[in-house]
């Protein structure tokens, strides 16, 4: 069985939640088990934020809380130093540049800088931060697909929130396209 962890931080309201329930959306469409866990703080703006999915192409034996990760999405560097320590060797690390100030070990780790930032608010709006994010990891991992990301991303989205789709599908269509020459090894062949 192939299981690979992905675990997502940030700060309330980078849209972390999201992310980690589009990427979740896009496996089980894709016919993978997934498992979903997501932990924040009582604030909505500005507190710790944080998710882990699992896919696997069998049933999920991984507990809600992995004490290792495969992979890692960091939006701000605020409350990485803990997500740090589960890196597994060789993880792929996708971090949010302008606003990721951490350390990582670049020997040890596969590294991916994307400026998600500066691309959402070329593309109309900070909100979409996170998909552009969202995008580049699906290019760097191959974990999912571009467009079960996108079906993922709508069926996701709450009826109040629908306004906000076709941004989200740009920026989920950019973060993939900056990245789609930065392949890691897919998440199918062992790597």
């Amino acid at each position: 069985m192939i299981e690979r962890e992905l675990m997502i931080s940030g700060i309330g309201g980078q849209g972390v939640q999201l992310c980690a329930q589009v990427i979740a959306r896009a496996a089980t469409a894709e016919g993978r088990h997934v498992l979903l866990f997501g932990l924040y703080g009582g604030q909505m703006r500005g507190g710790s934020t944080e998710s882990t999915v699992v896919v696997a192409d069998a049933p999920v034996s991984a507990p809600p809380i992995v004490s290792h990760t495969w992979s890692a999405i960091v939006m701000h560097h605020q409350y990485w130093d803990s997500l740090r320590a589960k890196l597994r060797p060789s993880a792929a690390v996708v971090v949010n540049s302008p606003l990721f100030e951490g350390e990582v070990d670049r020997t040890v780790h596969r590294v991916f800088e994307v400026d998600a930032t500066g691309t959402a608010n070329a593309l109309g709006s900070v909100l979409a931060a996170s998909m552009v994010i969202t995008g580049a990891y699906a290019a760097i991992t191959g974990l999912v697909s571009l467009d079960a990301l996108v079906a993922a991303m709508r069926d996701s989205l709450p009826p109040y929130r629908r306004q906000h789709a076709e941004l989200n599908e740009r920026a989920l269509r950019k973060g993939y396209e900056l990245m789609e020459r930065n392949v890691v090894p897919a998440w199918l062949n062992g790597a």
